[in-house]
């Protein structure tokens, strides 16, 4: 498997991937800042003309080119969960369901999760995604890690639709529990894949999957957090979360932001605000993101420079991370955002277009494989749009 492709448990793993369709382009509007600054100015209109249909069309499509690539399979006919393209399928399909009067899971979320029920039953006997032996010193402990995080994210999400937990959810987070680091300066944390690829397969990649426990955790329905046997490892993930944040890239924090709407208790309010007000502050005028800013000094190992226009990707996890930690949809920099989105959809296609912190198009595998930050940018803006329209 390619290091593009490495996580997913593969862990939310590797941004490795730029698109080599055309951009959608809006058309500028007002500096979001000098909107908040200024409530007397009237409020631009927010066009809601993003097509629902195209976008479930998108990602079945290349849930569909994920499940049945090569490179993807592993032992016992199963298929690595990827960050850039299962995870952001598994979370985001299911808020189109509505919206499109379906009335049961798509074929490709049934079997994306027949999949990861499929390995958590046979946790102890099915193959990691990656091992020492063939990918590297910890590859095995890190994919272990990283894919019970995952898997029980999938299952506790899918739960939450009904309102009931599953025994296979439960198996599932009883594997991500029994993962979580006990001991050391990653107490609290799970062992992470690291393929020196940003976000989700880089040394700070552990923190964004220990934030993506917590939201499994959170998501989890019929009352789970209050289960006695889990409440020292929540203890041990609240105290790993608070004492690496300041550390972390902003994107991390956003990342924060979300698991805190699932995890009470995880932010000081003041700490909340704080975080709220950084990512507010790297707002594009034409009032989206782009997701270069948000990861510091990193460089591309293709030596090629980042792109610096707001994308998908990181507009669309931010504008639905700021819905969950409370931002109203009014708010005049959240309205801007999700602008931003709506006229920057693909229409004919159905996606979102988004750049690779690692290499440019010209240097991945594949068209297909060139997809992958396509395909969680459009997951995000799915979840963004959807979640503004039912609120």
């Amino acid at each position: 498997m390619q290091r593009i492709s490495a996580l997913a448990a593969c862990l939310l793993a590797g941004i490795v991937a730029v698109s080599w369709h055309p951009e959608t382009r809006a058309a500028e509007p007002k500096d979001p800042k000098a909107l908040a600054a200024r409530p007397d100015q009237p409020e631009a209109k927010i066009s809601t003309s993003w097509d629902q249909k195209t976008a479930a069309a998108y990602l079945d499509q290349r849930a569909a080119w994920w499940m049945a690539w090569p490179k993807a399979a592993r032992d016992h006919e199963t298929f690595c969960v990827s960050c850039h393209t299962a995870v952001p399928y598994a979370i985001s399909r299911p808020a189109l369901r509505r919206p499109l009067a379906e009335e049961a899971p798509s074929a490709n979320e049934r079997r994306l999760l027949e999949n990861v029920t499929k390995r958590v039953r046979l946790w102890k006997e099915v193959a990691p995604f990656y091992s020492d032996a063939d990918r590297g010193a910890y590859k095995t402990v890190e994919s272990r890690g990283t894919e019970s995080v995952l898997n029980a994210l999938i299952l506790a999400a899918n739960d939450a639709q009904r309102g009931q937990l599953t025994n296979d959810a439960r198996m599932a987070l009883d594997n991500m529990w029994a993962e979580q680091q006990t001991t050391g300066s990653k107490k609290g944390a799970w062992s992470w894949l690291r393929f020196a690829n940003e976000p989700w397969e880089a040394d700070d990649s552990d923190f964004y999957g220990a934030t993506l426990a917590a939201i499994a955790a959170g998501t989890a329905p019929g009352n789970y957090l209050t289960r006695a046997e889990i409440q020292n490892n929540l203890t041990m993930l609240r105290e790993y979360l608070n004492r690496e944040s300041a550390a972390q890239p902003a994107i991390n924090r956003v990342a924060l932001l979300w698991a805190s709407a699932k995890l009470p208790g995880l932010l000081e309010p003041q700490q909340q605000k704080a975080f709220i007000k950084e990512i507010l502050d790297k707002q594009q005028p034409d009032g989206g993101w782009s997701l270069s800013s948000l990861v510091g000094g990193w460089k591309r190992n293709d030596g090629t420079p980042q792109e610096g226009k707001s994308d998908g990707y990181a507009t669309g996890l931010i504008a639905f991370a700021l819905q969950q930690a409370g931002i109203s949809r009014e708010n005049p920099q959240e309205k801007q955002a999700l602008a931003w989105l709506a006229a920057n959809q693909n229409k004919t296609e159905g996606f979102w277009l988004a750049y690779s912190l690692n290499k440019n198009e010209a240097h991945h595998l594949s068209p297909g494989t060139a997809l992958f930050m396509n395909d969680a940018a459009t997951a995000n803006a799915v979840l963004a749009l959807t979640d503004a329209t039912h609120k």
